[in-house]
């Protein structure tokens, strides 16, 4: 038996040192502000020390739009709908806790709470009353939640691919989402996390494959390595998710617009159905041949969609109940 508990201990002495020599180190904080945190960004101050990493584009006297990223995304998912929108919008988006150079909460709380408290912080901070809410994935469903906890502030409320929604996914979904929601495994991949990955995860999360560009899948890998954001990766895909009840989502009024790739593989057009059947107040763009992140993969449809749907929804609202301007 002793040769057996000695070739034992040798694999397991190999795979440590191999976990170490493959371990991927964080990525250096300024070399990340350098590269990710120009103007306009800037580090937002909220709740004493606290700093969020934010962009706030547009003229400061029209209407708000605030926009939330997907889960292990950044800011910068909504490039392509900023250039446009900050013409006539004030345009707020920003890292969320865990995520792009804002890093880990101080507080360690991912649940929903946590990333609600932050949008009435950053909104404070800004001086922002009223807004438009917008949300991907991830960020979808803490719009909702948002709607849900504070409709009084909401112009209106834009569900992107959003989570929240009772539906199980069908079909394998993203690689390393699975991978970071399993016990051990996820907790040694957070430490290897090799590029191939995040490419990986990144092609699976679309069908337009053209948005899976080399300088993105950096943005994605080096991001996820600064300091503190892969422990609270690990931390927020270890709290149970829970979904929204549907008597829940039926109280809320706020006009809301649901955008839906028809191909997404990770939270499939179904959940659009589902949202669209609660919300009283609700109107539907989906995109055939489009995945996860419209915004980034049908850029220009999409934010049409949004301005027209939006000019409406602020008209109407700038309108009494004869029809003559307020």
């Amino acid at each position: 038996m002793k040769w057996l508990w000695r070739i034992l201990g040798g694999l397991l002495l190999a795979l440590v040192v191999a976990f170490f020599v493959l371990r991927v180190p964080d990525t250096d904080p300024d070399a990340m502000y350098a590269k990710y945190g120009a103007p306009p960004s800037r580090m937002l101050a909220i709740d004493g020390d606290r700093r969020i990493h934010v962009r706030d584009e547009g003229p400061r006297d029209a209407p708000v739009i605030i926009l939330l990223h997907g889960s292990n995304a950044d800011l910068h998912t909504w490039q392509k709908w900023v250039d446009e929108l900050k013409i006539d919008y004030r345009v707020i988006r920003y890292d969320q806790r865990g995520h792009g150079l804002t890093g880990p909460a101080p507080d360690g709380n991912y649940e929903l709470d946590g990333f609600i408290s932050d949008i009435d912080a950053v909104t404070d901070a800004l001086n922002v009353g009223r807004f438009t809410l917008v949300g991907n994935s991830m960020g979808g469903a803490i719009a909702m939640g948002y709607a849900i906890a504070h409709p009084e502030r909401l112009d209106g409320l834009v569900l992107v691919d959003a989570g929240g929604a009772p539906i199980e996914r069908e079909g394998s979904g993203n690689l390393a989402f699975r991978l970071a929601g399993t016990p051990v495994i996820g907790d040694a991949m957070s430490q290897l996390l090799p590029r191939s990955l995040v490419a990986k995860s990144l092609s699976q999360s679309v069908s337009n494959q053209q948005v899976v560009t080399p300088e993105a899948v950096d943005r994605y890998w080096e991001l996820a390595r600064y300091p503190g954001n892969r422990a609270a990766t690990r931390k927020r895909f270890s709290t149970p998710r829970k979904s929204f009840a549907a008597e829940t989502v039926a109280k809320v009024h706020v006009p809301t617009l649901v955008m839906w790739g028809e191909e997404d593989a990770l939270i499939p057009l179904d959940a659009a159905r589902w949202y669209m059947a609660q919300l009283p107040n609700a109107t539907l763009a989906s995109y055939p041949g489009i995945g996860h992140i419209p915004m980034e993969e049908a850029p220009e449809r999409s934010v049409t969609d949004l301005e027209v749907w939006l000019s409406e929804v602020l008209a109407s609202k700038d309108t009494t109940v004869d029809g003559t301007a307020s």
